[in-house]
C-alpha cells in the first residue's frame, strides 16, 4: 500500500527521520525496511532522511504486506450503520445503542465488522462505546495511522462530548467530577468509585434542561475510564435512565449518546468536528415533555 501526504503549511519543521519516527510513531524494524528498500520519497525523489520536509512537499510512504499483515475479518452487512465522515485514512460512524462495537470472540458480528464492510477495508477501532451506548465512533481504515490516533486519543486531544439523561433535577450548571474509578470486586461488569485505589477519572457536566424530575446534561470527557459518566452520575445520586448496571429500571434504552467527536486531523492539521444523532434518544425525551 502507498501513502502520499500533503505536508500541510502548519506543520512544524522536522527531517525525514523525526517525521517517520516520532510524528507517525512507524515502527523501527518497518522504518528500517522504508529506508533499505528506498520506499520513501519527497516530491517524487529519493532524499537523505535527514532532509528537512517542507510545507507543501508530497510525503510518498510505500509499505509491502510483510509491514503491516493484512488482518481479515467476518463480514459485516452493508447499510447497517450510517457513516459521519470518512477519508483515506479513517472513519467515523454512528454507532446505534445495543451494538458492541467489537466481538469478544474472532467469529462474533459487531460494528467493526459492520464498518469494515461498509468502506470496503479491514479497520481498526480507536475507542469504544458500551454496547448500550449510541453515538460517533472513530475507527483507523489502515494499521499505519491507528497507533497515530492512539496518541491523540492517549494525550486527550480527541474531545467527546455525551449527552445523557439522569435522574433527579440536577442544581448546578456547571460540574466537574474527579472521583477515581475503579473496578467492583463483587461484579466483574461493573465499575465504582475508588477514591483510595482507583484511577484518575474527570467528567465535566453541563445542565442543559430539566425534564420532570430528571435532567438532561451534556458530559465531556477528559479521561475515558470505563462506564465513566455512568459510575460519576450514579455516584452523586444521578443515575442514568435506563442503566441495566447501575440502576436497572423501565426504559427503552441507556440515555447516554456520544454527540460530538472533535480532533485535529494528524495529516491535514484541520479541525474535525463530527456530530451524531439519535432517533430513539430523542424519542424517549420527547415522550417526557
Amino acid at each position: 500500500m502507498q501513502y502520499t501526504i500533503t505536508i500541510p503549511q502548519a506543520f512544524p519543521e522536522m527531517t525525514v527521520k523525526e517525521v517517520l519516527e516520532d510524528y507517525f510513531l512507524i515502527p523501527r524494524k518497518i522504518r528500517h525496511f522504508l529506508r533499505t528498500k528506498k520506499h520513501v520519497q519527497v516530491n517524487g525523489e529519493l532524499i537523505n532522511w535527514q532532509s528537512t520536509i517542507r510545507p507543501g512537499d508530497l510525503l510518498s510512504l510505500t509499505f509491502d504486506q510483510d509491514d503491516y499483515p493484512k488482518k481479515s475479518l467476518p463480514a459485516g452487512q452493508k447499510g447497517v450503520i450510517e457513516v459521519l465522515y470518512e477519508d483515506e485514512h479513517l472513519v467515523i460512524v454512528n454507532k446505534p445503542e445495543g451494538m458492541k462495537t467489537h466481538g469478544n470472540e474472532p467469529t462474533e458480528i459487531a460494528l467493526l465488522n459492520h464498518v469494515s464492510t461498509e468502506v470496503g477495508a479491514t479497520c481498526y477501532v480507536v475507542h469504544r462505546l458500551d454496547m448500550e451506548t449510541s453515538g460517533a465512533v472513530l475507527f483507523a481504515k489502515n494499521p499505519f495511522v491507528l497507533p497515530i490516533l492512539n496518541r491523540l486519543l492517549e494525550d486527550r486531544k480527541i474531545s467527546r462530548t455525551y449527552l445523557a439523561l439522569c435522574q433527579g433535577k440536577i442544581a448546578k450548571d456547571q460540574w466537574v467530577i474527579t472521583d477515581k474509578i475503579g473496578r467492583d470486586r463483587h461484579d466483574r461488569r461493573k465499575r465504582l468509585v475508588d477514591n483510595r485505589k482507583g484511577q484518575t477519572a474527570e467528567t465535566h457536566v453541563t445542565l442543559q434542561s430539566h425534564h420532570g424530575r430528571n435532567s438532561l446534561v451534556n458530559c465531556q470527557l477528559k479521561t475515558g475510564r470505563t462506564h465513566q459518566i455512568r459510575v460519576h452520575l450514579s455516584h452523586h445520586g444521578h443515575p442514568l435512565i435506563g442503566d441495566p448496571l447501575y440502576h436497572p429500571q423501565k426504559a427503552p434504552r441507556l440515555m447516554l449518546h456520544a454527540k460530538t467527536l472533535s480532533f485535529q486531523h494528524p495529516f491535514t492539521l484541520e479541525t474535525l468536528t463530527v456530530t451524531a444523532t439519535s432517533a430513539s434518544f430523542d424519542r424517549y425525551l420527547d415522550s417526557l415533555s
